[in-house]
């Protein structure tokens, strides 16, 4: 995401979330699970659609109390798009909370109980200043048994 963007949602969750499972900065998670196996075929996939991806405008959208955190909800059809497309792709390979369906969010907080969330989410609420933000590219991230290994950043156009 744009940088101004990134940095007022990275600080709502270096703020709010338990900082010993805080592994990765502010994002927007696209799919849970790809498979290692096939790491040539989607950085192939994933540069290609970010070569010819325009940055996308996001409407940013309500802080929302979950069972057990907090998230800031976003609005964009070409992310909703994008994303399909890629689930359309990589369909065999995904796991079932990847092909459940799709709710564009930025965690803030998790794994806290639901009365921490819940004032968390007032507070998050009352400072987020933040209308729009702009989608900048994809980010490919490896999971290492605990730490994330940050594996390629693709740029939209």
């Amino acid at each position: 995401m744009d940088g101004e963007s990134f940095q007022r949602l990275d600080a709502l969750r270096r703020r709010y979330y338990p900082p010993e499972r805080d592994m990765v900065p502010a994002h927007v998670t696209l799919f849970y699970r790809l498979p290692g196996g096939h790491g040539r075929e989607i950085k192939a996939l994933l540069a290609e659609v970010a070569a010819a991806q325009a940055p996308i405008e996001i409407a940013v959208g309500e802080a929302k109390a979950m069972e057990r955190g907090v998230a800031v909800f976003l609005h964009a059809p070409q992310l909703f798009q994008l994303r399909d497309d890629l689930a359309t792709e990589w369909w065999p390979w995904l796991t079932d909370p990847d092909r459940a369906g799709f709710r564009p969010h930025v965690t803030i907080q998790n794994n806290v109980s639901a009365g921490e969330a819940h004032h968390t989410r007032k507070a998050v609420a009352a400072e987020l200043r933040l209308e729009r933000l702009r989608g900048l590219g994809l980010h490919l991230w490896r999971y290492r048994d605990g730490p994330w290994e940050d594996v390629r950043l693709f740029r939209f156009r």
